[in-house]
């Protein structure tokens, strides 16, 4: 390689506008995705303005976070995470617009998302030649990177409310129910699930036996549900298992944490690459 082109390839990864996926980035994803559940459940049911109204409203501003987004030249964190917490919110009610309001249900919604996100995938791999995850140095790369993101996390709702909803069906054909039943335990039974999927995502990539790329991708599914059953737990009421917390409250909660977790990883202040 000309040292023209080892200059091209480092300006190029210097020019990442994403960061490292490293366990904080992790940590400030799933409270992304939590601040999504609850911010989402906050305008569409406690403002009592439906999951039409509430998915138009978070849509706008999604487009107005993507448009800044890729107006940038570089990467800037309060850029990168609006626009993540934007797909969660967005992907929160449209999920539940499609579930519950055009009644196709669970399945039908997480099997639909699901090949939609591998379409999507595999249109990025066909059109650009690989699927990236952290390194985002193109136009075209960033144009599929946050439409995966988009349908994924649109995708991670519906898991969640299915799995919330028939892991307790299944463990009351496996186990003896606990005092209240095992429905006031579906968010926590879901969320335990997710996490130990997570987890072994997390021993693939250690131990480098999937393409790094898919396990990025998988983990990135994982982690909405995890974070909408999170939220669920914090804001439903106690009869369903919940904690029963407001879901402004919530919301603003989990959003500050995530402000905190970003100042405090000079990691996630930086690209990629910079980082690395």
């Amino acid at each position: 390689m000309t040292t023209q082109a080892k200059t091209t390839d480092v300006v190029g990864e210097v020019l990442s506008k994403a960061p490292q996926a490293t366990l904080m980035f992790w940590l400030v994803k799933i409270c992304a995705t939590t601040v999504g559940e609850t911010g989402g459940d906050a305008l569409s049911m406690t403002l009592k303005l439906g999951y039409l109204v509430a998915t138009l409203i978070f849509l706008a501003f999604f487009v107005v976070t993507l448009a800044a987004q890729i107006r940038v030249k570089r990467y800037h964190p309060i850029n990168y995470w609006l626009v993540v917490v934007a797909t969660t919110t967005v992907g929160t009610t449209t999920s539940d617009f499609i579930d519950r309001t055009l009644h196709l249900g669970y399945v039908v919604s997480s099997a639909g998302l699901l090949a939609l996100v591998i379409a999507v995938l595999i249109a990025w791999r066909l059109s650009a030649g690989r699927i990236s995850a952290d390194h985002i140095t193109t136009r075209k790369d960033e144009v599929f990177y946050w439409l995966t993101i988009l349908v994924s996390n649109t995708l991670g709702t519906a898991l969640g409310d299915f799995s919330s909803e028939t892991i307790p069906d299944l463990m009351g054909k496996i186990a003896h129910a606990p005092a209240g039943g095992w429905d006031a335990w579906g968010f926590e039974l879901a969320a335990v699930v997710f996490a130990g999927l997570i987890a072994i995502v997390a021993v693939l990539h250690l131990l480098k036996w999937a393409p790094q790329a898919v396990l990025f991708w998988a983990a990135y599914v994982l982690t909405r549900p995890l974070g909408a059953t999170l939220g669920d737990t914090l804001t439903k009421p106690h009869v369903q298992g919940g904690l029963d917390f407001g879901r402004f409250l919530a919301t603003g909660v989990i959003a500050a944490a995530m402000v905190v977790l970003i100042l405090l990883s000079p990691k996630l202040r930086r690209p990629a690459s910079a980082a690395a």
